[in-house]
Formats: C-alpha cells, structure tokens, sequence
C-alpha cells in the first residue's frame, strides 16, 4: 500500500483526514509549500499541471524531469525529507493539443504520462475529457474512459520498465468548468449528481478492464467531481455541504475511492473542514497562492516607493502591465470588458493570471531589484504594519524575519495554513 493508498484509507476509516495538492510551479509557492509542510512534519504533495509542464516545456519551460529535479534540490536545501514528498500530474491527457485530431492529440497525451511517470511522478490525474479536432462536443463518458485507460496502461507499463513495479496512485474524472478559475461570472453552480459520478466510476472500471489493466483499479483513489465550490474574476461561489450531501455518500460503495476537488482556491475555513469531513478529501489550490504572493510583492512595491527614490524603484508593478500588454495571450480571451476593466483584471483577478508571466526574464530582474531595495534600506516597522499587518504581527513575535523574501512566503504560507488545519495537518 503506498502513500496516498493509506492516507485514504485512514479517512474511510474515520480519521477525517485529507491531503491539499500544492498546484503551481512558481519558486517562492514551492519554498512555501515545503517550509510549510517541515513546520508541520507533514506530507506535501505538489502538483504539476498539463500546460505547465509537458514533454516540450510547457509554459514553463520545465519537463516532468526538469520539474522533479527542481522541486527535490529546493527539498535538499531545506532539508525536507523527501520520503514525505509526493510529486503529482494534474490533467494529464490531450488537454494541450485538442487543435488536433484525437489520434494525434492522443498520441503526445501517450508521451505526456511516460514523461511524467518516467521522471518518478507518483500521483497521475488521467483526464481525457476534453474534445479534440472532429470529436463530438462533449464527448461521452464511454470515450472518455476509454482514452485513460489506453494512459494508465501506457503509465503502468512505463512505471513497471523503469522502476521494476508500479505503485502508481491515479485520480479520474475533471471537474467543470474549465481548471483555473472560471472565465465568466458565476451565480451558483451545478453539484455533480450521485448518478453522474457513479457512471463515471463504472466506465472507467470497465475501461480499465478491457484494456488489461484491471489489476491498477484497487490504486485509483480519487474522483474529480463538481462539489459546488468555484471562484471567477471577482466572487468566490462557497461550499454548501448540504447540496454534496448525496454526491457525498457515493465513495462509501467504493472501498479505495475519496473524492478530489478542483478549483478549493479561496473558500472559507470552515468550508474546507466541510469539504473534508465530506469525503472531498483531496483539495487543489493553484491561484490562490500566487494570488497571495501577488499581494505581498504589490504591498512591497507600495512600501518602496515609500522610502526609495522613484527613479531607483524596482517598478515590478509597471513592468508587469507592461509585459502583460505586449503579450496578451494568456489573459486575453479570459478578461473582457473595456480597458479599465480589463487593467483591473490583469492585476486583481482571482483567476491570477499573472501566473503565466512571471518567469519573463525582465520581470524576475525587477522582483530581484524589489528585493535588493528594501533588504539594503529595511522595511520600517509602521509600513510593514501598514501594507503587511499579519507579517508585521509574525515579525512582533519574532517568528519571522522583516525581509522581503520572507514575508513574501509567510503570505503565501498563510493560504496553506488553512488547507493545513482543514486536513488535519497542521501539529497540535
């Protein structure tokens, strides 16, 4: 039984316990995630995504490997042990590539999951949801299920050649709307319904019986579903347990099955307790966290500009909208409205999509320069107060330092605080 395996199962038996996927890329949100974690002598599951890292680079520019190789020497030099980390895939399947025909697109998805199991990702979201080039919209849940058990035989037969075994831990199913964030307003949602998930589950068993790889089935551990939790540019649609009340008690038929929830980013503490203590034991967070680091870096360049002459500023912010504007594709289709309201989107959207902007090169050497204004002046106490209040309480009590790296983490720590507690993983 691996990891996750007994994590699992604990909960079916009662523990209340759960796990949060740490979904994001970005180096200050895996520092976090692994200070966070060592507090809480807890496991850490961090999660790369389909277009974030793929076999070419994905918007990153990271392999699965590159991914991994990162994610265990930033472990290395925080002294993590790496027995309590587990590395995840998330959508993993055709998702980049539905400009092409199925066959094609399924071809790179095949590439895709041999990467990432290759490279030692432990945890694999199989999701051939989405339609690719001449597939009918949507597609049914017998091709779908049929498409991830083709990967999880491609997943199974890489683990078994590269490692000898396969402990692989595999998730199925996708949430809706689309991962991210919705790109509309939203009022209420749609909970997926008891008949729904439970047809998911029997087309993927199936699947995986016909293609020969029923003996994985008792390792598929997670059912992606709609709980009725999602966020888009500016509201936060909140977990109602009382509607997930009979899509709640469908893992109780299936004795190695949780659920996962997509889209948990900014619910309430009391909703993610909720959330667990309903079986959707497995709770993502991606936006959120560069949301909040977002925060601290925008509250820092407030605090600069302060105290540093303009022309020395470190001008992160205007470099940001700069770049934003001359390459608009990663937000353009997302933020509408008129140019007012699509400036305020592109800096203030839950939806963050900043997150795809900064690994620009120019964009890093401001942060840096940010970084190096305020360690060289320090940060006086009455501006942190101001601009950082719930750092400027950490630092009073001396349990961080007033530097900017630092509070920056404690920022975005504070998000895996509650996903942390929620979890049962926070110690004491």
């Amino acid at each position: 039984m691996n990891t996750l395996q007994n994590l699992v199962q604990r909960h079916k038996a009662g523990d209340q316990n759960g796990i949060y996927a740490v979904c994001s890329a970005h180096p200050l949100v895996i520092e976090a995630a692994l200070k966070q974690a060592l507090n809480d002598d807890s496991l850490l599951l961090i999660e790369a995504t389909s277009n974030q890292v793929d076999q070419f680079g994905g918007y990153t520019g990271m392999t699965p490997v590159d991914f991994r190789n990162y994610v265990l020497e930033q472990a290395e030099l925080l002294q993590f042990p790496t027995e309590n980390l587990i590395l995840g895939g998330d959508h993993l399947g055709p998702n980049r590539w539905q400009a092409l025909n199925a066959e094609e697109a399924m071809r790179n998805a095949d590439d895709l999951i041999a990467a990432y199991v290759a490279a030692g990702f432990k945890k694999i979201h199989l999701d051939c949801s989405m339609s690719c080039l001449g597939d009918p919209i949507p597609l049914s849940d017998e091709i779908v299920a049929e498409r991830a058990a083709r990967l999880a035989k491609i997943a199974e037969s890489t683990a078994i050649s590269t490692f000898g075994s396969s402990d692989l831990s595999y998730v199925i199913g996708t949430e809706v709307p689309v991962p991210g964030g919705a790109a509309e307003a939203l009022n209420e949602l749609e909970v997926t319904s008891p008949e729904a998930a439970v047809k998911t589950i029997e087309c993927h068993k199936a699947a995986f019986e016909k293609a020969g790889v029923a003996d994985c089935w008792s390792r598929v551990l997670g059912l992606v579903v709609q709980p009725g939790v999602e966020f888009d540019h500016t509201g936060v649609i909140d977990f109602c347990p009382d509607k997930a009340v009979a899509l709640s008690a469908v893992v109780n038929d299936y004795d190695h099955l949780i659920f996962e929830a997509h889209s948990t980013d900014y619910q309430t503490d009391k909703a993610y307790q909720a959330l667990v203590e309903g079986h959707f034991a497995i709770l993502k967070v991606g936006p959120a966290l560069t949301f909040a680091m977002r925060e601290a870096l925008f509250n820092l360049c407030d605090i600069e500009e302060e105290i540093v002459p303009k022309a020395h500023c470190s001008n992160l912010r205007e470099m940001i909208e700069q770049q934003m504007c001359s390459a608009p594709d990663y937000w353009n289709k997302y933020y509408h409205g008129d140019e007012h309201q699509q400036r305020f989107a592109r800096c203030y959207s839950f939806s963050d999509r900043i997150r795809y902007y900064w690994p620009d090169e120019q964009i890093h050497h401001a942060q840096e320069k940010l970084f190096a204004n305020l360690s060289r002046i320090g940060i006086p106490l009455p501006l942190l107060s101001q601009y950082l209040p719930e750092q400027f309480q950490a630092v009073r009590a001396g349990l961080i330092e007033s530097e900017p790296q630092a509070l920056v983490l404690d920022k975005i720590q504070q998000v895996l605080r509650s996903y942390a507690k929620a979890c049962k993983q926070i110690k004491g």
